[in-house]
């Protein structure tokens, strides 16, 4: 038996021992690589992938996806990779794939459009689309502000972003036959084209967006003239036949022409985007701006045909102003029909330069009493024929000493003006009173009083025969008193001839009594 009091052995502390971790197992290996590998092909992926663009057409004619491209000076810059109507069902919207790196040509004023064959103007565009199908064109922007939606152009820009030259904008109330592309002329040489046209909101004008090329814009000026060249230009004067055109192109399918009056004073080149006014032709381009034009109105109680706004008012065969307003108008206090025409009138053209104008006198008043010292010695204004193959008329004043007294209806507004018929009506109407003349004339009693004579001539002829006849019986044939008596009767034979023929060619030409013999009796 032990003693308790005996001690017992020492007893070993605890100490903790780590266990070693075991090495990863082989079965993670593949998950992890795959993983791995996914990750790299997804990056690849997306590295080589460009930015996706929505580009808006109003039509879909043409585009497929995955087969229409993007072109960007003949290089492919992506693709559609989708097509979907919007919303509102009224434009197609397609999505497009860029390519890699091309996140700066994707900026605001970047344009896109349909490349399909197109004739406009003179350009002929999109033939290989006939071929390779249609594709969507592209021109680059110069913006710094980035942009993923666009709207296609529904026609492509005429100029390139690469061409060097200047954009100008025309006004013009007639479009004519201008159209995108058309040519614009600089002596007779091509220089650039219509790039764009737009009607103004009030329908009242066209604004034409023209582009100019390097160097020729340098000569566009701000008193540069701008007119229609379209056709052929011809005029008839006392020189001869003049016909202009500026190239046979412009026959086909019209042009825009301008020029810098050499005789101005030398501007620089006109900034961009300056409006001109667009003229019809070189004429009404180079024409003098109206100062200070003076407005009147003229009554006409005779036929206005052929007269129409624009028809020139001349003094004298110089146009002075135009026909601003022509329209009808019925009097029924007294039943009368007549046609009031406003005209437009510049001072500067009549010659009438005032200078020297004293303190406290009235331009004004010095210009009444200047067309009421005009109208008192016979101005007045009158219809005329300008062509008579057409039949346009104009208005003519001048100057007839022998009118009836008038005055100018100051009060009035515009004040009136004096009329006189024009040449049309006074010929008919002095025709006229011929034809009442001869038909109050006896024609028919001088005729048959002409016939009595001549009976009663022919039977003094043959009484004057039978005497004669007596008297060879009488007289000897050789006698003096024989040879007088055949001359006497030979003259009053004439005489009987010549009533004949008067009596035949007033039977024919009964108003020689008034007008007398024009010619020999045919």
């Amino acid at each position: 038996m032990v003693d308790e009091h005996t001690p017992l052995p020492p007893v070993p502390s605890a100490r903790a021992v780590v266990k070693k971790r075991a090495r990863v197992s082989l079965v993670w290996i593949i998950p992890i690589v795959a993983a791995v590998v996914g990750a790299w092909v997804a990056v690849t992926r997306y590295m080589s992938e460009g930015p996706k663009i929505t580009i808006i057409f109003s039509s879909a004619e043409g585009l497929e996806p995955g087969k229409t491209k993007i072109h960007y000076k003949g290089v492919d810059v992506g693709t559609i990779t989708a097509i979907r109507l919007s919303e509102d069902h009224q434009r197609v919207v397609a999505t497009a794939e860029m390519a890699p790196r091309t996140e700066d040509f994707l900026v605001e004023d970047t344009q896109l459009w349909v490349v399909r064959p197109r004739i406009s103007g003179a350009n002929i565009t999109g033939l290989g689309t006939l071929i390779s199908g249609a594709f969507i064109g592209m021109r680059i922007g110069s913006s710094q502000e980035e942009k993923r939606e666009f709207i296609a152009l529904d026609a492509p820009p005429v100029v390139s972003g690469d061409v060097a030259g200047r954009f100008f904008a025309l006004k013009t109330g007639d479009l004519g036959s201008l159209d995108t592309g058309t040519p614009i002329f600089f002596r007779r040489l091509q220089v650039g084209q219509i790039a764009s046209y737009q009607l103004s909101k009030d329908g009242r004008y066209f604004t034409i967006e023209i582009f100019v090329q390097t160097p020729y814009d340098q000569y566009v000026t701000p008193n540069t003239r701008f007119w229609q060249a379209s056709g052929v230009d011809m005029q008839i004067s006392a020189g001869g036949l003049k016909i202009e055109t500026q190239s046979v192109l412009s026959i086909l399918i019209g042009g825009v022409a301008f020029e810098t009056p050499a005789n101005g004073a030398v501007l620089p080149p006109a900034e961009p985007n300056t409006l001109f006014t667009l003229y019809n032709t070189r004429g009404e381009a180079y024409e003098p701006p109206p100062h200070n034009p003076q407005t009147y109105q003229l009554i006409f109680k005779e036929s206005v045909r052929g007269l129409e706004p624009g028809a020139p008012v001349d003094l004298r065969g110089i146009r002075i102003g135009e026909v601003t307003e022509v329209r009808a108008q019925f009097d029924a206090t007294n039943f009368e029909f007549s046609t009031p025409v406003t005209i437009s009138v510049d001072p500067q053209r009549l010659g009438v330069k005032i200078t020297d104008l004293r303190l406290g006198e009235n331009l004004e008043t010095i210009r009444r009493k200047l067309i009421d010292a005009l109208v008192s010695r016979g101005l007045r204004a009158q219809l005329r024929t300008g062509n008579l193959l057409t039949g346009a008329t104009f208005v003519g004043l001048d100057f007839f000493p022998d009118a009836k007294k008038a005055q100018v209806q100051w009060s009035q507004n515009p004040p009136e003006l004096p009329t006189v018929k024009g040449q049309i009506e006074k010929t008919e109407d002095e025709l006229s009173d011929v034809i009442k003349k001869l038909d109050q004339m006896p024609l028919k009693e001088i005729g048959d009083n002409l016939q009595k004579s001549l009976g009663d001539l022919d039977e003094t002829l043959v009484t004057a025969r039978g005497t004669l006849s007596n008297a060879n019986k009488i007289v000897a044939p050789d006698s003096v008193q024989g040879q007088e008596l055949d001359n006497a009767l030979q003259e009053v034979s004439r005489a009987a001839q010549s009533l004949r023929v008067l009596a035949d060619y007033l039977e024919r030409h009964p108003d020689a009594l008034i007008r007398g013999k024009t010619g020999d009796a045919k």
